[in-house]
């Protein structure tokens, strides 16, 4: 069998590490037993923590752990996790040095390395993400990317898999990447199952739907967040980079260095996302129908934002609508 490691620290998501033992314990067992044949257990799992002690999650249950990853007597594992930090990420970082540092020599092994959510900030400080691709939750890759600047950092990717990393995105992005770990170790005929089991679909591949334009604003430069707000009031407009530029008090080459260094996009992707924002939210919120709803937000041509929307989102407008309307 194989051997994974699911990493617990104070602070952790309880689901995040529970959830993924889940999945690989149950690799090649549910499915037996739903068609009545002997199951066949894949994977064995080990809850490892510093000194072997018990980890407090940020939901307040305490999970026992199976042993220290500080142990050099454990056998090694050919698959280490990293789970979601639940607790505030910078003290989280600040109260596991020992773990980064142990995190640090681990790529030199031949095991893979894999992170779910915001755990991707543990491998990244340990210098793991260096010049790799990586994906973290899409409403703390703006602070990712400004801690982490060598990391190629693809918030919009639910699972990216550079080498012998794999990250996953949001919360729960532990059921895709649960799932694509057991199909490069165990096969893609027990990950069909695996998935069919417990009801996952296997088919997402973008957080894109449930990202929200305020990471954008997770910044400290004042000048570019005031044109922000105005750009809030008036992105209906037909706006030109001169006027921004003016609004703004900045030549437009100093504009267009600013705002892409405090947000990760130029002005007019930006003016864009707001556009893309504001129709989300009709759509999720009224049932106007989607040809107003596109003038609303200041275009005409509904072929053409319908474009921009999946683009931006992974869906039509009417897709989405449908997924996620009240």
């Amino acid at each position: 069998m194989h051997s994974v490691a699911v990493i617990g620290f104070d602070g952790a998501l309880a689901s995040a590490i529970t959830g993924i033992i889940d999945l690989f314990r149950l690799a090649g067992v549910t499915w037996a037993r739903i068609h009545g044949e002997p199951p066949e257990p894949l994977f064995r799992t080990r809850l490892l923590t510093e000194n072997g002690d018990p980890c407090r999650c940020i939901n307040g249950i305490t999970l026992l752990a199976d042993g220290s990853w500080n142990d050099g007597e454990l056998s090694p594992a050919d698959i280490i996790i990293v789970p979601t930090i639940g607790a505030p990420i910078i003290d989280v970082l600040t109260h596991n040095r020992q773990l980064v540092g142990w995190l640090s020599q681990q790529d030199s092994a031949p095991k893979l390395l894999a992170s779910n959510c915001t755990g991707a900030f543990l491998l990244a400080e340990a210098g793991l993400l260096n010049g790799r691709e990586a994906t973290t939750h899409w409403g703390f890759s703006n602070q990712f990317r400004q801690r982490y600047p060598g990391v190629i950092c693809r918030p919009e990717k639910l699972v990216t898999v550079d080498g012998d990393i794999a990250c996953a995105g949001g919360g729960m992005a532990w059921w895709d990447l649960g799932v694509y770990l057991v199909e490069r170790y165990a096969g893609p005929d027990a990950s069909r199952q695996l998935a069919k089991a417990f009801v996952i679909d296997a088919g997402r591949t973008s957080q894109a739907p449930y990202s929200a334009l305020q990471a954008k604003r997770y910044h400290a430069d004042a000048t570019v967040l005031q044109l922000q707000d105005w750009l809030d009031s008036h992105f209906t407009q037909t706006i030109a980079l001169s006027e921004l530029a003016h609004q703004a008090g900045l030549s437009e080459r100093s504009l267009l260095r600013r705002f892409k260094a405090a947000t990760g996009d130029t002005p007019n992707t930006y003016l864009q996302l707001l556009r893309v924002e504001h129709a989300r939210h009709h759509l999720e919120t009224s049932r106007r129908p989607i040809d107003e709803i596109i003038n609303t937000v200041g275009y005409e041509d509904v072929s053409s934002f319908s474009r921009l929307f999946r683009k931006h989102t992974g869906l039509a407008p009417g897709a989405y609508r449908s997924r996620f309307g009240r």
